[in-house]
């Protein structure tokens, strides 16, 4: 993985463009920007080391009233974790994946109950990892260039980030459907979703961010919101609902597969889609949404961090990263290669406890904030 980067927050008026996160205080506004624009802005391990301190330090600074995080680049917000990074790290057998993760699911516990105003502008890609810096932050933007997603189980990984805290509390099935499929959303189905909270246009996002130094952030973005798009998740609820109520994977593809309705051909091609995703990534994604219906976001974190290290000595995750990114043949071979052959108990064995390499988050005494 690359070097950590200098984690010192500057001091007003300090901007350095070099830096992988520029951290800037512009009046009452302190703002994050995630700054590798050629791999859109994914994460690595000095990213949200500089993250969290930085959140750790501005949370009780007077001087500080809101905190906004963007992207650098104008291709998105965040494109997940440098799954490069982690493809390298597990040929070498290392352990900086282990430890990336443990401060990246700190970093979104912090967040979720971050004291101060936290705005998420989630213009563009917003993938995995992107999720996580954002969809937990108490101001979500979503512009009509968002296209959010969690794609896990396209390279043989699960939800995490706290993602399937998120989507186990989508209405019905949809958050199901989304994390099954790997599908890319648009705004208003991460409205619906409940990933996002409000709409603005992407060419209002500066006149937002001014009003930011100045203006409490509720009442900006009152403002500069207008009404957003339709969701076709939303307009889809009966097939998804009844598609997805099963907690086997198999018994879903079959429920899509014999779908007949006005959605016959949606529901067909969400099955084609979950076939073509790791079918252990598949199972174990399943049963993670379900566990995590029941879990505060600091044990869903948890879960996701025992299933993450999992994941890593399986042979999918490696694969899945190989044939996306690294051959990019977009051809891999998944072992096992179906749904059937999966077992209950290689699923359950994803969620075995980790003694004393488990992830202990306490949860936050400070409360979030939207109105000051």
């Amino acid at each position: 993985m690359p070097a950590p980067i200098d984690r010192h927050a500057p001091e007003q008026g300090e901007y350095d463009a070099d830096s992988e996160v520029v951290v800037e205080r512009r009046g009452q506004l302190g703002v994050l920007t995630l700054n590798r624009p050629r791999a859109v802005n994914a994460l690595n391990a000095g990213m949200v080391e500089t993250l969290l301190a930085t959140l750790t330090e501005w949370a009780t600074d007077d001087g500080v009233a809101t905190v906004l995080i963007q992207g650098a680049g104008g291709r998105g917000l965040c494109a997940g974790g440098d799954i490069v990074a982690i493809y390298r790290d597990m040929l070498a057998e290392g352990g900086r994946t282990e430890q990336f993760w443990r401060t990246e699911y700190q970093l979104n516990a912090v967040i979720a109950a971050y004291p101060k105003p936290y705005v998420a502008l989630m213009d563009g890609l917003v993938l995995g990892g992107g999720v996580g810096v954002s969809a937990h932050g108490s101001v979500r933007v979503v512009t009509e260039r968002t296209k959010l997603g969690m794609p896990e189980t396209t390279i043989g990984f699960v939800p995490d980030v706290g993602g399937t805290h998120l989507l186990s509390r989508a209405p019905g099935e949809a958050g199901t459907h989304a994390a099954l499929t790997a599908a890319h959303v648009d705004a208003g189905d991460a409205l619906f979703l409940g990933l996002a909270d409000h709409f603005v246009p992407s060419a209002t996002l500066p006149e937002l961010v001014g009003a930011l130094e100045t203006e409490a952030a509720a009442s900006a973005v009152a403002r500069l919101c207008e009404h957003a798009p339709d969701s076709v998740l939303a307009r889809s609820r009966t097939w998804i609902d009844s598609c997805y109520a099963s907690d086997e994977a198999a018994e879903i593809v079959r429920n899509l597969r014999s779908y007949q309705g006005d959605h016959q051909e949606a529901a067909h091609a969400a099955a084609d889609s979950i076939e073509q995703k790791s079918p252990t990534a598949v199972k174990v994604t399943l049963a993670s949404l379900r566990k995590a219906r029941h879990l505060q976001l600091e044990e869903a974190l948890a879960q996701e961090y025992r299933v993450g290290l999992r994941c890593l000595a399986a042979p999918d995750f490696r694969e899945g990263i190989r044939a996306q990114v690294i051959d990019k043949d977009r051809s891999p071979r998944w072992t096992p290669g179906d749904l059937d052959l999966v077992s209950a108990q290689q699923v359950t064995d994803f969620f075995a406890p980790l003694g004393d390499r488990e992830l202990q988050l306490t949860p936050p005494a400070t409360s979030r904030s939207t109105n000051s």
